[in-house]
């Protein structure tokens, strides 16, 4: 398994993946959004040894903000810390690239992807009332970087 910059090439093995794992009414990202977050994002892909797409994380960039956006693992490759390798990787940029702190809401019903992200260093910052379209509650969640100093 390897994790790298989504390219355009992997636009298609994308929305398939998204259709898997997300409806519409659960925001789905669309082949012109993947497209769109390739050139203007930070998007890494999970990719097995045969090629196939197993995962990716989506994380928006806007300045020196940073928020997770969406992260997804096949379910044909669950349970192999895909999304650990995804998280770990999106650290490692965030941190070269200067980033103090990263930005997520999920689910307060999502039990095993909060427990992910606390054992990732994320804190519940607050609840988030009737965030979702089913009238879910978010947590806001957020992880700070500890920051190199010079000496």
């Amino acid at each position: 398994m390897i994790v790298r910059d989504a390219q355009s090439r992997d636009v298609k093995g994308l929305v398939c993946l998204e259709k898997s794992l997300f409806d519409a009414a659960n925001y789905a990202l669309s082949e012109q959004a993947f497209y769109y977050h390739i050139r203007h994002n930070l998007l890494l892909v999970a990719q097995a040894e045969e090629g196939v797409i197993a995962g990716y994380i989506l994380i928006l960039i806007r300045r020196k903000k940073a928020k997770l956006y969406s992260i997804g693992v096949s379910p044909l490759f669950r349970r192999r810390g895909i999304a650990q390798m995804l998280l770990e990787e999106m650290d490692k940029r965030l941190v070269e690239k200067g980033f103090e702190s990263i930005a997520l809401e999920v689910r307060s019903d999502n039990k095993d992807a909060i427990t992910l992200y606390e054992n990732k260093g994320f804190k519940v910052l607050k609840t988030l009332q009737s965030f979702y379209r089913d009238g879910c509650n978010a947590y806001l969640m957020e992880k700070a970087y500890a920051q190199k100093t010079l000496s």
